[in-house]
């Protein structure tokens, strides 16, 4: 099947990827207001009415899903790993967060055989998982992003404030506290980035693929200056979602 939209509900944002020849052609990244998906259905020249939804918000894709209904569309949701192309080591599969297992999906489209790879997903959460060299999903670690860190050290502290981290981040040594939070919070998200890159080249065999994305990927490669390995890739999860669809009749 082709879709003509895929759709990636997450825990901040809906993002729409508009679908052409096999490929994800262009993004939209939304709100939950339907007038603003409204001005965006309006805005692309829609060859077919085909939608695949998957994401980690079921209460804001159902509600996507009740709109595009309302219009005429067709939608197919992906609600379980039993629906992908991709082998899945977990005790409990279904209760993986399915976008993880979308982005492992798009990933095994870029690897050579043999090669595994370091899946990280960085946004309200960050997530690193593990697809080995045969390919199989093994699962990963998942921590806090840099807004629910920040949220967290305001909300159980007496004094400090509730910060954002930006580009260009601040520097060690902080010389007050807000840009001594900054740094902190920046330090701790890409320390647990690396040492699990790390950790997992360690596993390997070859050397993995590091495969980067989520709505924090951006500021964290650029902060971070990734090494030229790493491959930012703002639309794996819409891509996963695509190459699933793709195996459906």
């Amino acid at each position: 099947m082709r879709p003509n939209v895929v759709v990636d509900v997450g825990n901040t944002r809906i993002k729409w990827g508009l679908c052409d020849a096999g490929a994800v052609v262009r993004t939209a990244s939304l709100g939950d207001e339907p007038d603003e998906w409204d001005r965006q259905l309006e805005q692309w020249p829609l060859s077919g009415d085909t939608w695949v939804l998957a994401g980690v918000q079921p209460r804001r894709a159902g509600r996507l899903h009740e709109w595009l209904s309302a219009r005429g569309q067709n939608v197919i949701v992906l609600t379980g790993a039993a629906k992908l192309p991709l082998a899945v080591n977990l005790e409990h599969p279904d209760r993986t967060g399915i976008d993880r297992l979308l982005n492992a999906v798009a990933a095994k489209s870029r690897l050579s055989p043999g090669q595994g790879a370091v899946l990280i997903d960085a946004g309200s959460a960050v997530t690193a998982d593990w697809l080995d060299e045969s390919h199989s999903f093994q699962g990963g670690c998942i921590f806090p992003g840099l807004d629910l860190m920040a949220e967290a050290l305001h909300r159980y502290t007496a004094l400090l404030p509730r910060v954002t981290v930006s580009l260009p981040v601040p520097t060690l040594p902080g010389k007050s506290t807000i840009p001594a939070m900054q740094v902190g919070l920046f330090l701790a998200v890409s320390g647990g980035i690396r040492e699990a890159v790390r950790q997992y080249a360690e596993m390997a065999t070859n050397p993995p693929g590091v495969f980067f994305t989520g709505g924090q990927a951006p500021l964290f490669a650029e902060a971070m200056q990734i090494p030229s390995g790493w491959t930012l890739w703002p639309e794996q999860t819409l891509v996963g979602i695509l190459r699933a669809a793709e195996t459906l009749s």
